[in-house]
């Protein structure tokens, strides 16, 4: 009895005690090494099994997924049912037949539904089954459901502004995929700022899907002395083509207000004040091969945007033709005596872009740009070493944008030392620069017709590459999160005009698409 005692205390004795956090780290660390080789074991022994029976001819008898109690029928009939042999006109090897069936396993994985991995069986069908053939093959795919409903909040400081955000996401809401996706932000720039976004794939294809939006907001533009409310909606397009490339057609509808205006806000503000419709549709055409958008060591990309409003029934109150194009290149620097990759890379950013004045309707007579419409350039997520908007004509204190533009940059990139070239910190030496330049009218008042508008945009254009742009040049930090890229960089600018609002010293920039 004593030693019974004894044993009994000592286990009370470990279940008081306190356990370390680092062990329990260590312990689910273990456990997930463990099962990712299980995994890794078992796909070896299929891709085995598979590679010395590929050409073993056989037929898809059936296609079952497990576990997909949120997910329609006919929603997956259309993934599946095209590879069953009964819609083949020939037979599959097993190679071919696994070949198939991966590439519609991928499909479910794209359309983010199911938590990865989803694992796959193949087995024979029971012999007593009458219809079953000795080549017949049975497939089973297990999947484990995502979350239907996500909640998230959380802050937001960079650029200039702080806010605070909230996202209700509800994920496959009629078993097709679906998503509706709400968000609402404050902010001290951004004062209120409200989304809904509805989004389907078409056909159970994940490379083809249709959006479906509306936003309402306002937003404090300090930098040219007013408050923008914006309230609308737009229904986009997207496909995949088969060279990777990304097509976006859409159509928006957006009423704009611009009011709240400073005591000091300059003529042009004042003259584009009140109430504007814009009705446009635009295309966005992107190819992207880089190895990591946000932190780049090899690859390129290129992007155009192309939008065009108030023309022909497009009606409205503004119209103009509006188009940029921006690509980004970035290659890998061997360093001599590094094995492998050196973590060095050197990469090089262009953007360019042109607002040409359309007649509004069947009207032959353009119309001059509108701030809400004209370009802005300058800050921390594009030209660095000027403020925000800090480039481009201003009329008194305010940036009141431009037609034209270009910009560029050169970077490269070093690890941190001690910290590694597989880690996502790198500190960056830059310089990058360029112009924003505005129509010149031709007539007093600002009256154009189309060779006036065509004459002017020669000459912009012209004027562009005419002298120098204004330039900055600096050292940085970057960490390239998987949301966003972070930077903090000391800036010094090198040729600034006087009328532009640069910022030497420190700089702190967040965004998914800098330069």
């Amino acid at each position: 009895m004593g030693s019974t005692s004894e044993s009994e205390d000592k286990i009370f004795e470990n279940l008081q005690k306190k356990v370390d956090p680092k062990v329990l780290e260590s312990k689910a660390q273990a456990a997930e090494e463990r099962e990712r080789q299980h995994y890794e074991n078992a796909h070896r022994r299929f891709a085995d099994l598979v590679g010395t029976n590929s050409t073993l001819p056989c037929t898809i008898s059936s296609i079952r997924v497990l576990n997909a109690t949120n997910t329609r029928k006919s929603f997956l009939a259309r993934i599946f049912d095209p590879i069953l042999s009964a819609n083949q006109d020939q037979p599959y090897t097993l190679g071919e037949a696994v070949r198939e069936i991966s590439i519609a396993t991928d499909k479910l994985h794209r359309f983010d539904i199911y938590h990865q991995p989803i694992s796959l069986y193949i087995d024979k069908p029971p012999k007593t089954d009458p219809s079953t053939t000795p080549s017949d093959i049975e497939v089973y795919l297990s999947v484990k459901e995502k979350s239907r409903i996500l909640l998230k909040t959380g802050t937001d400081v960079g650029n200039a502004e702080g806010s605070a955000y909230g996202t209700l996401l509800l994920r496959n809401i009629f078993g097709g995929a679906e998503s509706l996706n709400l968000n609402a932000a404050l902010g001290t720039r951004t004062k209120s700022a409200y989304q809904a976004t509805f989004e389907t794939p078409i056909l159970s294809n994940p490379d083809l899907r249709l959006e479906i939006g509306g936003l309402g907001s306002s937003t404090e533009k300090s930098w040219a002395s007013h408050e923008e409310v914006l309230k609308g909606g737009w229904a986009k397009l997207r496909w995949l083509a088969k060279g990777g490339s990304r097509h976006e057609v859409g159509y928006n509808g957006v009423w704009r207000q611009v009011t709240g205006l400073a005591s000091n806000a300059s003529p042009t503000v004042r003259a584009d004040a009140g109430d504007t419709v814009k009705s446009s549709i635009t295309h966005t055409w992107t190819s992207d091969f880089r190895d990591n958008p946000l932190l780049p060591s090899r690859g390129y990309s290129l992007k155009t945007i192309s939008e065009i409003a108030g023309w022909g029934p497009l009606k409205g109150d503004v119209a103009f033709w509006k188009s940029e194009i921006e690509t980004q290149t970035a290659m890998s620097v061997p360093i001599p005596g590094i094995k492998g990759d050196s973590g060095v890379s050197f990469t090089t950013g262009l953007r360019a872009g042109v607002l040409y004045p359309l007649g509004l309707g069947t009207e032959s007579k353009p119309q001059a740009s509108h701030i809400n419409d004209r370009f802005q350039l300058g800050g921390p997520a594009d030209v660095r070493g000027f403020r925000l908007s800090g480039l481009g004509p201003r009329d008194g204190t305010d940036a009141v944008g431009g037609d034209v533009y270009a910009a560029g940059s050169a970077n490269i990139l070093f690890p941190l030392p001690r910290v590694g070239s597989d880690r996502p910190f790198r500190i960056q030496a830059f310089v990058n620069g360029g112009r924003l330049l505005a129509l010149k009218h031709t007539k007093k008042g600002g009256d154009m017709d189309s060779k006036a508008v065509q004459k002017s945009m020669y000459s912009t254009i012209a004027e562009l590459g005419s002298s120098l742009p204004s330039i900055a040049a600096g050292v940085g930090l970057v960490y390239a999160h998987p949301v966003a890229r972070f930077e903090l960089n000391f800036s010094l600018p090198l040729v600034l005009r006087k009328v532009e609002d640069a910022r030497k010293g420190l700089q702190f920039g967040i965004g998914i698409n800098l330069l």
